[in-house]
């Protein structure tokens, strides 16, 4: 745990009462503040009030003792509406910030130049995230993985040098951290998400820009340069003085790092030199995890972690659980599995990664399903279609792709590896990658990615994946 002193003797209200902001109640109070606990959710409040915090409704009590509250990511700071809370903390002059805002005070009172990766994107910061932190962990570093990823970052062991905290921001909690100053910012791409609380795409990019361009002095800017807002915001931060890295998997260019038949090169002027291979690395397949992994590469040879250990993460990097996470194998046969692939777009990536695929997709539907995908109906052998959409995705398949409604995940599993077999195909795949949520049959994707996991072990023959 990270004590948070920077609030000590003062008493601070705390908006949201989840795994991050439990978190942040223990760290004010091991400070030395005192803590009023808050949430809209009354088991929440309960949970919080059986650990030993002061409960109120906000609604309810005075603001004028309050130094801060601290809101959750979840709730709206500015649309579609400020939440109740923070027109309160407003009114009153209170300032709104969140847990990563603590841990940046922290950071700044006790180790300013301990070494701080903070990474974002509309797509590929949790596996960036997980790539850096292997990566940091294989050149030595004493390694604190966070935030968004999962872990509350406040529930980590305190910045000092040699111990590098690598953390995902979302845009929600980049809102919420005005002090952001990472030694290394990433930032890996902006397309069009979470508008409804961001209420533009503009707005949604400039939140996002903030952390890179927020990096302390003498620290690196990395920014993914595939799209125009990110080529914009590479540009502005050129012109504002901060040492940036463009990365790139679309083109070659003339300064930065960029990805060239499946190898990561690093350019400065006229010299070219090779920074590492990602040929051969089934956890890093596919055009998006390249950009993942050039950025990685980026990261690390800012932090000065020669290229040999670079290569040598690369290949040992297991890949994240539930996103084109390799199972096992049987035969000619591999088993992926990308349950997190939770929409179209995210099936998308997983789809153009192979070329022979007995896919198993369904769900509980999302909005436009998956006729986005029809340009990779080609690479698909056969669809097995589990859950609620399973008549929808069918339709959609139409007679272009051989397709069963298997209904139940164990059924598709089944089937999916019987027919993958008897193909004789040198690199059938059994995928699972839905294109919905799972709310039909499981309560959250990391369940059905397990229960498909335990599915496909427990198949004779297989055996499992070795990195």
């Amino acid at each position: 745990m990270i004590p948070v002193t920077s609030f000590a003797g003062k008493t601070v209200a705390v908006f949201g009462l989840g795994g991050s902001g439990l978190a942040s109640c223990h760290a004010l109070k091991a400070g030395g503040a005192e803590v009023i606990a808050a949430d809209d959710n009354s088991d929440n409040v309960t949970k919080a009030a059986q650990a030993g915090f002061v409960t109120a409704d906000l609604r309810s009590v005075s603001w004028e003792n309050f130094a801060a509250l601290i809101l959750t990511p979840g709730a709206p700071l500015t649309h579609p509406a400020p939440h109740w809370s923070v027109l309160l903390a407003r009114q009153a002059g209170v300032e709104v910030i969140g847990d990563v805002e603590l841990f940046c005070r922290e950071r700044q009172r006790h180790a300013p130049q301990a070494p701080f990766v903070a990474i974002t994107g509309t797509n590929g910061k949790s596996t960036t995230t997980a790539l850096i932190a292997h990566l940091m962990k294989v050149a030595g570093y004493d390694t604190q993985m966070g935030g968004n990823i999962g872990t509350a970052i406040l529930s980590l062991e305190p910045p000092r040098m040699g111990r590098v905290h690598v953390i995902e921001m979302s845009s929600y909690q980049i809102d919420l951290t005005p002090s952001l100053d990472p030694s290394v910012g990433i930032l890996l791409n902006v397309s069009e998400d979470h508008i409804d609380r961001h209420g533009t795409l503009e707005n949604y990019a400039a939140v996002k820009e903030r952390l890179v361009a927020g990096v302390q002095p003498g620290g690196t800017s990395i920014v993914g340069v595939d799209d125009i807002f990110c080529r914009n915001i590479a540009d502005r931060l050129d012109r504002a003085g901060k040492r940036v890295v463009r990365v790139s998997v679309k083109n070659p260019l003339p300064d930065g790092i960029y990805v060239e038949h499946e190898t990561i090169v690093l350019a400065s002027g006229a010299e070219r030199s090779e920074v590492a291979r990602l040929g051969g690395i089934g956890s890093l397949r596919g055009l998006h995890n390249a950009q993942n992994a050039a950025c990685a590469a980026a990261c690390t040879l800012a932090m000065g972690i020669s290229t040999d250990v670079l290569q040598n993460g690369l290949r040992s990097f297991p890949g994240l659980a539930h996103r084109m996470e390799q199972v096992g194998r049987r035969g000619n046969v591999l088993f992926v599995n990308d349950s997190k692939g939770t929409n179209a777009d995210a099936a998308a990536h997983a789809l153009s990664s192979f070329t022979d695929i007995f896919w198993i997709a369904g769900g509980k539907p999302k909005a436009g399903g998956i006729t986005s995908l029809t340009g990779y109906f080609p690479r698909i052998r056969k669809a097995y279609l589990i859950g609620e959409a399973a008549l929808e995705f069918a339709g959609t398949l139409g007679e272009a792709v051989p397709h069963e409604i298997s209904q139940t995940l164990d059924v598709a599993v089944a089937n999916a590896a019987r027919d993958a077999e008897a193909s004789g195909l040198t690199d059938a795949v059994v995928l699972l990658s839905p294109a919905c949520a799972s709310f039909d049959q499981y309560r959250n994707f990391e369940i059905r990615g397990a229960a498909f996991r335990d599915l496909v072990t427990a198949l004779p023959g297989v055996k499992p994946v070795v990195m």
